[in-house]
């Protein structure tokens, strides 16, 4: 595999205090209040709004306004509410050396992505950031795949592998035509990214260089 997308958050960082503040804050704004953050954890990986949609039936307007009262919270506070997930940076610097073409792959507006790998000072080990879109033009994970390949001109989808942690970056993966790992440290059960089609399923993040080397 010569060009690797990596997920961000699940996959690279550890968000789940940031996000599930973030939504806590956004829901609160919809007269839905939820103290238990670790119940918010299923938003971490999907677009946003779908989310919102799925789990409480908003409609479209009803979900963007609430998108707009997370990104309130986020912006401000939620950021910075994030850990690099241990032996991470290791990871990445093994990586490079070997030679490969690293892209942040994320349905994170692409904006805030790069700002989370600016605050750990890994932006350089990346070829390049690519993210969703502030609005709904760009936003399934699929569609973030694609994008990365077509701007990053990699035609050659059998040197191509996608590492997340949820079910969509292993469907987003499928949907473009690119191989995929599932990482079971992050957000995603075993069960759910062997369902959805993962090539590989991996422990931790030492395994994750492995199972690249090995694909």
């Amino acid at each position: 595999m010569d060009y690797v997308l990596l997920d961000l958050d699940g996959t690279i960082t550890n968000p789940k205090e940031g996000i599930t503040k973030s939504v806590q804050y956004g829901l609160k704004a919809m007269n839905i209040h939820i103290d238990d953050l670790d119940s918010l954890t299923k938003h971490i990986g999907p677009p946003l709004r779908e989310g919102f949609m799925e789990y409480y039936g908003f409609n479209e307007e009803e979900a963007e306004a609430t998108v707009k009262k997370y990104r309130e919270y986020y912006i401000e506070t939620g950021i910075h509410q994030n850990e690099l997930y241990e032996g991470m940076e290791r990871l990445l610097t093994r990586l490079k050396q070997a030679g490969k073409y690293l892209i942040v792959a994320t349905s994170k507006p692409e904006e805030l992505a790069v700002k989370v790998l600016e605050g750990f000072h890994l932006e350089n080990y990346f070829d390049d950031i690519c993210g969703a879109s502030f609005d709904t033009s760009r936003e399934s994970k699929a569609a973030v795949i694609k994008y990365a390949l077509e701007k990053n001109s990699i035609t050659n989808l059998d040197k191509v592998v996608m590492v997340g942690d949820r079910k969509y970056d292993i469907l987003g993966a499928k949907e473009a035509g690119i191989s995929s790992i599932g990482v079971l440290y992050g957000f995603g059960s075993e069960k759910e990214l062997r369902e959805a089609g993962a090539d590989r399923i991996v422990a931790t993040v030492e395994e994750v260089y492995e199972a690249i080397m090995e694909m």
